[in-house]
């Protein structure tokens, strides 16, 4: 997990192969989520059929406390490519990669695809023969479909917020996820601001389900399903509370009269607490556009 407020020591050869994100790349996240995009009602997808863990009920007694690394807000973080499949795709594919088909597809097969290496043996222990040149063949058009996916999403995936530097870091990460041979000696890394950080996250998680602007729903209509957009979770939530809603979980005022419930919104525990609270910060300096 990274902890944002820390630099941590990397091995020379790892150095080399780490490149800088500057906070230029930042923009604000703007128009529906993605969930209204596909005309989808949020408990018809994996986290509305409550795959997710969720938070506390509103009686249960918790001791979580905030503990925010010093100058979490500022300080860069080396990023490797498991922390960039952390930010950008976990909250949709999974830890594993495995998805949740036929809504999410899962990761492993396609990425296999792009190794010659894994097709021939997959093919091999299936009792068929492939030539070198037709899996080569088969790697190269598998590899340009998995990077125009990288690149600009699908038609049921969102375009991810991922550049050319990070997505040369997690493809390794995508290759040993799958057991593609090798895949261990490639993993690269990348040096990013929390903002940036914070970016990732609200972006390739957030707005699966949250528009990025529009008015505060009241407590009726939160009960009704309605979802606060992003632009007022720096309103409805003080950086603690936030914080601890997206790490912990803590139960949501709704109905008429108010009431507190444990709410719909999964726990996101992968998560560090320096990672919500960049999700916070970006929110704050770069506020939601419609």
């Amino acid at each position: 997990m990274v902890v944002i407020g820390t630099l941590l020591p990397v091995l020379p050869s790892l150095a080399a192969q780490t490149s800088v994100v500057g906070d230029s790349e930042v923009t604000p996240v703007s128009g529906e989520s993605w969930i209204h995009h596909l005309q989808k009602p949020f408990s018809e997808t994996s986290m509305g059929k409550s795959s997710w863990k969720l938070g506390p009920s509103p009686g249960d007694v918790s001791n979580w406390q905030m503990n925010l690394s010093p100058g979490y807000a500022t300080k860069l973080a080396i990023l490797h490519g498991s922390d960039l499949y952390r930010l950008s795709c976990q909250g949709c594919h999974g830890k594993l990669g495995l998805g949740a088909p036929p809504e999410i597809n899962a990761i492993p097969g396609p990425v296999q695809a792009t190794s010659a290496a894994a097709t021939m043996e997959k093919m091999k222990q299936a009792g068929r023969e492939m030539s070198r040149a037709d899996a080569n063949t088969l790697a190269r058009e598998s590899k340009e479909l998995l990077f125009q996916r990288l690149h600009s999403g699908g038609e049921q995936m969102l375009p991810p917020t991922l550049n050319e530097a990070e997505i040369r870091c997690l493809v390794p990460y995508l290759e040993q996820l799958s057991d593609v041979p090798g895949a261990g000696k490639k993993q690269i890394a990348v040096q990013e601001s929390p903002l940036r950080i914070g970016e990732h996250i609200v972006k390739s998680t957030c707005h699966v389900c949250h528009n990025a602007a529009g008015p505060n729903p009241t407590p009726a209509q939160i009960l009704r399903g309605d979802l606060p957009p992003l632009s007022t979770m720096p309103k409805r939530l003080s950086l603690p509370d936030f914080v601890r809603k997206v790490t912990n979980g803590a139960p949501i005022i709704m109905g008429s009269p108010a009431t507190a419930y444990r709410g719909k919104m999964p726990v996101f525990a992968y998560l560090s607490q320096d990672e919500a609270a960049a999700v916070y910060v970006y929110l704050l300096r770069y506020p939601p556009q419609p």
